[in-house]
């Protein structure tokens, strides 16, 4: 088999950070809605990655998942508007979504989840806090929050999927992800735009610190060449990995664990404002073999249109 060299094409928390968060979230919820969250945490395991899976194939998936904050100039995450209504008429739909709309598409996915508990339909009720889990996953992530997402104005390109997915890979199975019950979040708008902004105040120490390791190790120290089924990939050492998470002192994780908190508050929240309908109904269902076909067909539609699609790292 040819070689064929990877590097620096995924830009997002890794497959299995999005799973994790999603799953821990599930065991911070109270005793009357984990009969159905567990019952169904292999569907919102496996789905916490289905907005990467058609953000390239859904017109209009894309921005949901960042927001470009040197857009709107100095001090941005405090002078934005918090309400989408309202960023429409200062910005225009055409602006914001150039730019990115997590802290709104978080706002808009706990309303539509409410909305599914209120009618009691358990197959949306699993799709919307799927995706409403991962839009929070990502809202915590430093890089999500600039034009330099990927460490391509900064001669750094590569560094998303080194924060997000090869840190996690090495060391998340060393974090304490026990964050406690979820609680009631009563002010959601607010609650996202935090997410935002504490993301954002580590965006320095991301880069800073991954540019200063880089000038005092060779690159053959920082980069190896993995087999990864049949695909030799270019990625970081373990050597360099380790070292840097030294020197983010446990950012990673706290930003894991603050995305677990928030995914299962989000959640509990969106059962209480539904009026806390009864789940063990719901518990007792599930999806049926026709609902089971329409959600493979429409995910190998995402696949078919990706064909077509520009590369992320494009973006």
């Amino acid at each position: 088999m040819v070689p064929v060299f990877v590097f620096g094409r995924e830009i997002k928390w890794g497959f299995w950070a999005h799973q994790r968060i999603n799953r821990l979230a599930a065991f911070t919820l109270p005793p009357e809605m984990q009969s159905f969250f567990k019952k169904h945490i292999d569907y919102l395991t496996e789905n916490a990655v289905n907005p990467d899976k058609r953000r390239y194939a859904v017109v209009g998936e894309a921005p949901r998942h960042y927001i470009d904050t040197e857009a709107y100039g100095d001090s941005a995450l405090y002078k934005l508007p918090f309400y989408w209504s309202d960023a429409v008429k200062r910005y225009g739909e055409d602006t914001l979504a150039l730019n990115g709309t997590v802290p709104w598409a978080i706002q808009q996915y706990k309303f539509q989840l409410t909305e599914a508990f209120r009618q009691k339909n358990a197959r949306r009720i699993l799709r919307v806090a799927a995706d409403l889990g991962h839009y929070i996953a990502d809202a915590n992530v430093p890089l999500h929050t600039t034009r330099n997402y990927n460490g391509q104005l900064s001669g750094q390109e590569g560094i998303h999927a080194f924060w997000e997915s090869r840190v996690t890979e090495l060391f998340a199975e060393e974090y304490d992800m026990f964050v406690g019950a979820a609680a009631y979040e009563e002010r959601v708008a607010l609650r996202a735009w935090k997410a935002v902004r504490q993301a954002n105040s580590a965006l320095d120490s991301v880069l800073r610190f991954e540019r200063e390791l880089s000038l005092r190790m060779k690159p053959e120290q920082k980069y190896v060449l993995e087999d990864r089924n049949g695909v030799i990939m270019k990625t970081y050492s373990r050597e360099f990995s380790q070292r840097y998470h030294q020197m983010l002192n446990q950012q990673v994780e706290r930003q894991m664990r603050a995305s677990v908190k928030m995914v299962g508050d989000f959640w509990f929240t969106c059962w209480v404002d539904a009026g806390q309908p009864d789940l063990a109904a719901l518990a007792s269902s599930s999806l049926d073999e026709q609902a089971q076909k329409e959600e493979e067909a429409e995910k190998q539609s995402w696949l078919k249109r990706l064909f077509k699609i520009r590369a992320e790292g494009e973006n």
